[in-house]
């Protein structure tokens, strides 16, 4: 374990009380630091901690010593940069955490997948009999663990984009690259700042650390001096023949990874690379791989009725994610409930790609020039089409390609209520 980079002094101004604010200041609350909140916007009011809503924060900027920065938070916030342009120390969440932790860290980042292959290397290191805490999107923020975890587990957290671009001296002992699509350009201009973003994953690494990407990745430089595992057709981590390799040996056959479909292949495949260069049992991961069954809103076959398959794929919030969602179900007809808020994202590659599709939210109409599809305003609407179209042998697949927040919380809610609709 490396010794962390000491927090700067308080007081602290935590900008955003979303889930994973609310946790920053607590923690330092709890380590008896003097602690504001702010949020633009009008959440509830988290108990036990001052906090102000419907403002910039700036009036209280000249009062803090050092800002902690929520990831849904943009970096041009007037609040953030002016606290940057004064030399006011701004820590992203998620290196909050790390500063607080002397555990070790496996740090897995993404366009697609990142919440199933974090599970999984939960499920892994479970099956190895080894403490593990997973952290991130998944439920509770890296800084909530502080105080709360035995030294001996093993970190296993979400890095997003946006967590990750608020990195300052972030160096996980094991960091993972799973794959790169267009996302979220809305926030990072182009697709090259979105790249950089997620390579800071690697940035800060040392020569005992360990950088797994996929093998056909088309950067030349990951960045650190970790230890290089490619994963995927040609890697360390080899996918051929049927079977994912190491070591020259078959590890598992395709048939018994018990998640579906290529992309997690991929993700058991990274999952695995990162849990055998860092030493876990090969009989360990393969038992992991046997037996992990997935996570909600993920490709997640919510039900069956007169032969029709519901699955409900609420977190895909990008086009790429919903192709990969369709590849899933090659040979079977799709009818596809897509829509929500776009992003900016260009929607033709999904034309013709679905049997049937049905078309939903905020920016429906521009989805459905590009896309194709009925426009059905609302979720209830849309199932209710679906299911009256479907034959015994197809599938209604909820994989939006889109943020839920015109209709929806997050895109949680959006699953529960297809799964309520499908009830």
């Amino acid at each position: 374990m490396r010794s962390r980079p000491a927090l700067p002094p308080g007081p602290w101004l935590v900008v955003g009380l979303a889930r994973s604010g609310v946790a920053a200041a607590r923690t330092l609350l709890a380590r008896g630091e003097e602690v504001v909140a702010v949020d633009s916007g009008s959440p509830a009011l988290p108990d036990g901690i001052e906090a102000h809503v419907r403002t910039d924060g700036l009036a209280f900027l000249p009062h803090a010593r050092a800002v902690v920065k929520s990831p849904g938070v943009p970096r041009e916030a007037a609040v953030i940069a002016t606290a940057r342009a004064r030399g006011v120390p701004v820590l992203g969440e998620i290196e909050l955490g790390w500063r607080l932790l002397p555990n070790e860290f496996i740090a897995v980042t993404g366009t697609n997948g990142k919440t199933t292959t974090v599970e999984l290397l939960g499920h892994i290191h479970r099956e190895a009999g080894l403490p593990v805490a997973v952290a991130g999107n998944v439920g509770t923020a890296v800084s909530g663990l502080a105080g709360a975890l035995d030294e001996q587990a093993t970190v296993v957290c979400e890095a997003s984009s946006f967590q990750l671009e608020d990195t300052l001296e972030f160096a996980p002992e094991g960091a993972v690259l799973l794959n790169v699509e267009a996302d979220h350009l809305d926030r990072h201009g182009t697709l090259d700042d979105y790249l950089a973003a997620k390579l800071q994953v690697f940035a800060r690494q040392g020569n005992d650390d360990v950088a797994v990407a996929p093998a056909g990745l088309a950067v030349e430089d990951l960045g650190g001096c970790a230890r290089r595992v490619p994963f995927g057709p040609g890697g360390e981590l080899d996918d051929r023949a049927g079977h994912l390799w190491w070591d020259d040996e078959p590890l598992v056959a395709y048939e018994e990874i018990r998640l579906r479909g290529a992309h997690n292949r991929a993700n058991a495949a990274a999952a695995a690379a990162i849990a055998l260069a860092r030493g876990i049992d090969r009989d360990a991961v393969r038992a992991g791989l046997r037996t992990f069954a997935g996570v909600a809103h993920r490709l997640e076959e919510v039900a069956q009725h007169d032969g029709v398959l519901f699955v409900n794929d609420s977190k895909a919030t990008n086009v790429a994610s919903t192709l990969v969602a369709l590849a899933s179900f090659a040979g079977m007809p799709v009818h596809l409930i897509l829509g929500g808020q776009g992003k900016g994202q260009d929607f033709s590659a999904l034309r013709g790609k679905a049997h049937r599709t049905y078309v939903i939210g905020e920016d429906a109409e521009r989805i459905g020039r590009e896309a194709g599809g009925e426009q059905c305003g609302d979720l209830a609407t849309a199932v209710g089409r679906a299911r009256a179209a479907a034959r015994a042998g197809d599938v209604v697949l909820l994989s939006p390609a889109c943020a839920s927040w015109d209709q929806f919380a997050d895109f949680e809610a959006r699953g529960r209520a297809f799964r309520a609709l499908v009830a």
